[in-house]
């Protein structure tokens, strides 16, 4: 798949941003997409939209569409992502309370399906990671479950379609959630499996707060060196856990040689709504060739790769940042992008199709 390369770089702005502070963030934005980011926030006082995020797993949808909300209109833009609902409809029935009669009693109104709703609710029982064993139509009830629970806003659908026998679920959903006059568009992901690899096998998590950080990636302010095994580690930012290593979950060391099956069902799902007429796309790139980066990008849009060195008479960590550099799916040398480009790219294609 050849997605286009969109270009965020300004002719004669030499200016630099520190794209992990949230004030230097929002200058970005502001010098990048202003008019268009003020296009869409008119356009939401009175609209909504629906975007359905198609990317491989581990692509960045949820982060893509929680960095749009953010820079916005974070009270007019909700992210949906159908694995956190089934999940959240899982806990609530494994309870006695009173939502899970409110649920209950949504889910007696609504569903429709080929087995009866006792049969979905044991399949949502037996499993921790239902959403794509449940039967599509549950899925749809539980999504519009959701929904209802907040005023109508515009939705970032992440998770459906999951699979291709959802694909025509999705071309008419807006009419199924009553959003039948809203746009709706598909919002394609292009990312190369090494960076999905990187992110899974380097991922760690800090046991007592549970945030995410990548060692190779995302890291944190303290790097520390654990002399017996030889290997560096993160230790956890907040403040709350008094320097906690952070630590890698099971499995992740595998990469994506545990998702295969999985990558390969999402690439299937992406080339297939390539073809699809009648629906608006937008095209999201993660990477752009080396050779042309510097026509298109600014240098501190490119993901930093972290390495380490310990320093033995110092008795300290020395942290060695570069660009990441890899081989994208066709094998062409290329960088990673941070979100931020990517999102600016969204941005401006999203007033494109919408006709602002």
């Amino acid at each position: 798949m050849d997605f286009p390369i969109f270009k965020t770089k300004i002719s004669n702005i030499t200016q630099k941003f520190d794209l992990a502070d949230p004030q230097e963030r929002k200058k970005y934005f502001e010098l990048k997409a202003g008019p268009e980011i003020q296009k869409l926030k008119n356009y939401l006082k009175n609209n909504n939209f629906i975007c359905y995020f198609l990317g491989k797993k581990n692509s960045g949808k949820g982060t893509y569409a929680k960095m749009f909300s953010e820079i916005v209109a974070p009270e007019r833009v909700i992210h949906i992502s159908i694995g956190d609902v089934v999940r959240e409809v899982h806990q609530i029935f494994l309870g006695e309370s009173k939502k899970k009669k409110e649920v209950m009693s949504f889910l007696e109104k609504n569903f429709r399906g080929y087995i009866s709703l006792n049969e979905a609710i044991k399949k949502l029982l037996s499993y921790s990671t239902t959403a794509p064993l449940l039967p599509t139509e549950f899925v749809l009830t539980l999504i519009k479950w959701k929904i209802s629970t907040f005023k109508r806003k515009t939705l970032f659908i992440d998770g459906f379609p999951r699979d291709l026998d959802q694909m025509s679920y999705a071309l008419f959903f807006r009419n199924l959630i009553g959003y039948r006059a809203n746009s709706d568009i598909f919002v394609l992901i292009d990312i190369p499996k090494t960076v999905i690899d990187m992110r899974m096998r380097y991922r760690v998590v800090c046991p007592k707060c549970q945030t995410p950080r990548n060692l190779r990636l995302l890291r944190t302010k303290e790097i520390g060196y654990d002399t017996e095994k030889n290997e560096f580690y993160l230790i956890c930012n907040n403040p709350a856990c008094s320097g906690v290593r952070m630590v890698s979950k099971e499995g992740d060391k595998l990469g994506i040689k545990a998702i295969e099956k999985r990558l390969k069902n999402d690439e299937k799902l992406i080339k297939t709504t390539l073809n699809l007429y009648g629906i608006p796309k937008v095209f999201l790139r993660n990477s752009i060739p080396v050779n042309v980066a510097k026509d298109y990008v600014d240098e501190y849009e490119i993901t930093p790769e972290y390495n380490y060195q310990w320093i033995e008479k110092e008795n300290k960590v020395k942290v060695i940042e570069k660009p990441l550099k890899i081989r994208d799916d066709k094998g062409v040398l290329s960088y990673s992008l941070l979100p931020e480009p990517v999102v600016v790219s969204l941005i401006k294609q999203l007033v494109e199709v919408l006709h602002l």
